[in-house]
């Protein structure tokens, strides 16, 4: 049996006993995915605390919805989807009131690849972190999540325009903050 094959087969296990109740097949469960929808919480929240309570609230509608999973697609995928729509309707409810302000189509000078090679995935994650949220959120889902504008306009019921702007904007932040980090960094060499 090859090891895909064994680790689905434990999946549905898992999926199965949690739907049946079995509070150590639900903890199993948790325990197996929480650190992956932890990493994704952190992505979208302004604070560790944020994501925690975003985090409890997605394994919430997870497990209320997991006799919905249909084995089409992969169950941490599915899981994904979850965390990231709690996310999203976290950011409605917290930050969208704050309407986002659409700036023009700004074409910025993005860094190149290279200038990256000095930062670890931590430094970059609290780059990302310390942006606005309606900057974070959009980065996050176009970026990272992979969807595209319109898509972004339809879950945070906004314009595609505005997602762009969102987009660039956080694009540009970025970009300052990789630069301004490089200069700390040649700074500190030379002392």
């Amino acid at each position: 049996m090859r090891l895909w094959d064994k680790q689905k087969i434990e999946e549905a296990v898992l999926i199965s006993g949690s739907i049946n109740g079995d509070r150590k097949m639900q903890e199993q469960l948790y325990k197996a995915f929480a650190p992956n929808m932890f990493t994704i919480c952190l992505r979208y929240a302004n604070s560790h605390q944020e994501a925690e309570d975003m985090l409890q609230e997605g394994f919430i509608k997870a497990f209320n919805n997991l006799s919905k999973f249909r084995n089409e697609g992969s169950f941490e995928g599915w899981m994904k989807r979850i965390f990231v729509n709690a996310a999203i309707e976290l950011f409605r409810k917290n930050h969208l009131s704050r309407m986002m302000v659409e700036v023009d189509d700004v074409k910025y000078n993005l860094l190149q690849q290279d200038d990256f090679h000095h930062l670890s995935a931590a430094d970059l994650l609290k780059m990302v972190q310390s942006l606005a949220p309606g900057y974070k959120t959009v980065f996050n889902l176009y970026a990272i999540e992979g969807f595209s504008h319109q898509e972004i306009a339809d879950m945070l019921s906004i314009n595609v325009g505005t997602s762009k702007s969102q987009l660039a904007r956080a694009r540009y932040l970025l970009q300052k903050m990789v630069l301004n980090s490089q200069k700390v960094q040649r700074y500190a060499a030379v002392f």
